[in-house]
Parts: C-alpha cells; structure tokens; sequence
C-alpha cells in the first residue's frame, strides 16, 4: 500500500458528509503562543504576592492579636454557681434549702423539706440550663411561684466566675477562680410548719371523707398581721415541678381538683353567712336598729307581690329562730333577721345595697389585700351597676339586697380577704396586710366605728360558740368566738362552701382564723368547723402556747 500525503487528507475531507471543522477535524496542531505564556505567568506571580503578603499580615502586622486569641481558645470562663438562700420557718425549721452535688461546677438542686401543706407558700424554681454542647444559656435560677418568686432578689446569690485551662483536645489542665459566689441571703418566715402541716392532714382526711373538692386556712396574728398558718388543700410537690418531671406536670395538670390553685389567695368564693357580722356593724352604725330590737324568724321571710297576690316571693331560713336580737341573730346565723335589717321589711328600714357595699369594702372585702404571694384575686361585691352589666339590663330588686345581706348571690371572697376582716373585728378596726416573712413593714388602716357596737358584734360571735352555731368549737382549753358560713352553690344547690371564721383568745384576741372546705355535698352535716376543731385539739397539745 502506498503513502498518504495529509495534502489529500485535506483535500478529501472537504467531501465527506457532516464534516465539521468547528471541531477541528481535519486540523493540524499549533504550538501555544509566546503572548499566552507570558499572560499566564503574571497570573501566577500575582497569586504567589497575593498570598505572601497575606501571610506577612498574618504572622507579622497582627500575629500578636491572633496569638492572644489562640490563648484565649485555650483558657475559657465560666460560673461558679452561688447558692441559693434558705428558707425556715418562724422556728427555724429549714423549709427549703440546697442539695450537695458532686462537681464544683455544677448547681445545687433545691431541696424542699418533706411537710405538708407548705408547697403553694414556698413556691418552686427553674434551674440553671445547658444547651446540646454542654454551655449554659442560663446561669441563674428562677422563682417560679411563693416566696421563691416574690422574694427572689433576696434568695438569689450572685454567681463567681472561673478561668479554665485546656488543651487542644478540650482536657483540663488547670483552673482557678477569678471571682467567688456571693449566696444567697436566707429567708424566714411567721408561719409555723407544723401547723401547716396538721391542717393539710386534717384537711386531706376530711376531703376524701366527706366529698370536699378542696379548702384552705389561715392563721393571723390581729396585732401585727404575722401568718401563722397559710394552707391551700390540695397542693403539688414542690421538688417535682422543680425538676420539670413531665409525669407529674400532666397529671396535675388534668386534676380536676386543680392542685395548682393556691386557694388562699386565688380562690374566690361565695361567702355565706360569715358576712352577717359586718351587715350588723353597718345596722348600728347607720342607727337603722337597736341591738336589743328582736326580729321574728318564722323560717322564710314573704314579700307580697302586687301583680300576683297569690305568688309570693318568699325567702326561706334555713330554720325557724322564733324572736331573735342582734346578738342571738349572730349567734343562731338568723336569714331572716339580716334580710329585714339589710334590705328592709314592713316597719324595719334596711341599711339598703349602697351601704352593704360600703361596709363589705370598709374591711377590705372585694379587693386584693396585697399579701406578698403571687396571683392574688379580687373579689366581686354585687350592686346595681353589677348586675345590669352581667344581666343583661336586668333592675336591682329588693330581694337581690336580701341575698347580697346573707353573703349569697354573685359575692365572692378570698380567704386572705377574709382573714383580714374577721381580724380588724378582733381588733376592733385595725384593718392589717397580713405577711409571710418576719420584720416586714405592716400596712394598717383604721376603721373608726364605736367601740360598743363592734364589742355587740364579738358577743354575738362569742354565743354562736356557746349557744350557736358554733358549738363544735366551746372548747375548755380556749375561748374562741367564732362565725359559720354554708354557702350554697348553683343552680340545684346540691353543693356548698363550708366556712369557719373567728378569733381566740375572746377576751383578749391575739389570733384570727379562716377555714373553708370547698364544694362539699350539701346533705353534709360535717365541714369547716369540724376542721377547725380537729386543729385546735391538736394546737392545745403540741402548741398550747399559741393559746395563752
């Protein structure tokens, strides 16, 4: 076979079909030019200065800035926890305080005492917390209810700081403290923790006994406003929801009974007769009646009505009292006698709604006291105004005066409220913010009634225990004097809030009390008044010193 000169490669490609020179078929290869060279070996030149005078500015113009940075990734801060301040009662039994933890640089957890009746006063906290690399985002506590809120700024420490040494693996080396934790200040309070804890005992006993939803009670010292007792039936686990156990959380979260309710200070309530002794103080005061006038209660009280003749409006006792005088109308809770003296009846002029309301907010009833606990409420006091707003237009009548005179209707109360009252009559009008922690300043107010009218009032408390309603409580050991309260609750009223009020001694009152059982069956013969007697036997063995 003969040669084959490119010339006719050339020559013949331009024949041959779907020839494609753009894809230099049929191209003979040319060497790079001079100018390309040239080109690309500035570029790299340009680079390499680039580069090294990066590196001169690395090393040389801000090698200090970088080598103090590189130290600085070696040696980290961090806290030194401050613990938290103590809290005890007004016996210096620790009530809420610090757990031991195995590394310094770890928190301590908050370790509430194992009593009874004692959660919704102390509250709970949040802790420290880490995030996914192990950092703390949050280096402080948190009072997240009680006395761990409101006195947080007291409780709480302030965090030291410390400086860390690791190698380039994150290992240890060494560590000192640049700043050491402050504690916390500790905290003590007037209430008696083993107090607190009978009343929760009695309470829970009685609940699940006889069909109560819940309660609360109270202890008030009526010449300083101390809190001796404060219990709210039922409570959570202090430590529990510290922890954030999620079990615990659901289930009091779904409990009907509702244990994250702090009755004393939140729980609004329909007060019953308990009112009946200021509605007497507004009688006298407004020289409506004499204290000796008597009232006959036949058991209901008949208002005619001018449409209807033959339907009556007829507002029933809950007994028949036969004649009764102020002190016995106390003393017996008489409906009937403090409809006629609130609303009026034939010849007997009331003291009317306006003045009702008057007195219920002259001691402090329908609005916060101001206690240093978190959720504290208003109450509600029933007017025309109230009830046009929440009915629809509907008047104010008379037997709206009769209801609103006997603590029914749309009143509500808080038991703090209602502590304060019954020890302003105690005190004969001295209306005092009650307080958890000892030495703090104490709000007072003066109610300047006659001195002979409040003392018809506490004659009358006084008999409910002798002779009343209140018998459970005429005890050998002290003498109280006392009000009951059954407030009946709905539309069936086959419900009521049981309500024990008073004061002890009588002759010389130091102590007020509230206790309430809440949403009992209305057949029940037992409630608030059997507690209270339960925890003052008690009081009268272990702590007969409150008596004297």
């Amino acid at each position: 076979m003969g040669e084959i000169n490119p010339e006719e490669i050339f020559i013949d490609s331009s024949n041959l079909p779907e020839f494609d020179v753009h894809q230099f078929e049929g191209r003979l290869e040319q060497p790079i030019s001079r100018n390309t060279i040239i080109i690309v070996s500035v570029v790299f030149v340009l680079v390499g200065v680039i580069y090294a005078s990066r590196l001169w500015s690395l090393q040389v113009n801000r090698g200090e800035a970088f080598a103090a940075r590189s130290e600085q990734n070696r040696l980290r801060h961090t806290d030194l926890f401050a613990n938290r301040g103590a809290i005890f009662d007004r016996n210096g039994v620790e009530l809420a305080s610090n757990g031991l933890y195995e590394d310094e640089s770890d928190f301590a957890k908050r370790v509430y005492a194992p009593i009874k009746g004692v959660s919704h006063l102390l509250g709970y906290v949040k802790y420290p917390t880490k995030d996914n690399a192990g950092f703390y985002y949050r280096t402080n506590y948190i009072g997240e209810d009680g006395v761990e809120k409101v006195y947080h700024d007291i409780l709480s420490g302030k965090n030291g700081v410390r400086i860390v040494e690791t190698d380039a693996r994150g290992k240890v080396q060494s560590q000192g403290v640049i700043e050491k934790p402050v504690d916390g200040q500790s905290v003590t309070l007037s209430i008696d923790s083993r107090l607190n804890n009978e009343i929760y005992t009695i309470m829970e006993k009685t609940a699940a006994d006889y069909g109560f939803n819940g309660g609360a009670a109270i202890m008030m010292d009526v010449t300083n406003g101390d809190l001796l007792a404060f219990v709210s039936y039922p409570e959570y686990d202090s430590s529990l929801v510290a922890e954030g156990d999620s079990e615990a959380l659901k289930k009091y979260q779904t409990d009907p009974k509702t244990p994250f309710l702090n009755r004393a200070v939140s729980g609004l309530y329909t007060p019953g007769s308990i009112v009946k002794p200021i509605v007497a103080l507004a009688a006298l005061e407004e020289n409506i009646i004499s204290p000796d006038k008597k009232i006959l209660s036949t058991g209901a009280l008949t208002v005619p009505n001018p449409y209807f003749p033959d339907k009556p409006t007829i507002f029933r006792d809950w007994k028949a009292h036969g004649w009764v005088d102020m002190r016995k109308a106390i003393a017996v809770s008489s409906d009937v006698y403090f409809y006629t003296v609130g609303g009026g009846f034939e010849d007997q002029k009331g003291i009317g709604i306006l003045n009702i309301e008057k007195y219920y907010r002259m001691f402090g009833l329908g609005e916060r006291v101001g206690i240093n606990i978190s959720h504290e409420k208003d109450g509600v006091i029933p007017n025309p105004e109230w009830k046009e707003k929440n009915f629809d237009g509907d008047p104010w009548r008379v037997g709206d005066t009769y209801n609103t005179a006997i603590g029914q209707y749309g009143v509500q109360f808080t038991p703090v409220q209602v502590v304060r009252f019954v020890a302003a009559l105690a005190n004969e009008g001295t209306l005092i913010t009650p307080h958890l922690v000892d030495g703090e300043k104490v709000a007072t107010k003066q109610i300047t009634l006659r001195k002979e009218d409040y003392g018809v009032v506490k004659e009358g408390m006084r008999m409910a225990v002798t002779d009343g309603t209140a018998a459970g409580l005429n005890v050998p050991y002290v003498e109280i004097a006392a009000k009951t309260g059954t407030a009946e609750l709905g539309v069936s009223k086959s419900q009521v809030n049981s309500w024990s009020v008073g004061f002890f001694p009588y002759q010389n009152p130091k102590y007020a009390f509230v206790f309430l059982m809440e949403r009992g069956p209305v057949s029940n013969t037992i409630g608030a008044t059997y507690v209270a007697r339960q925890t003052f036997d008690w009081m009268n063995q272990n702590t007969p010193e409150y008596f004297k």
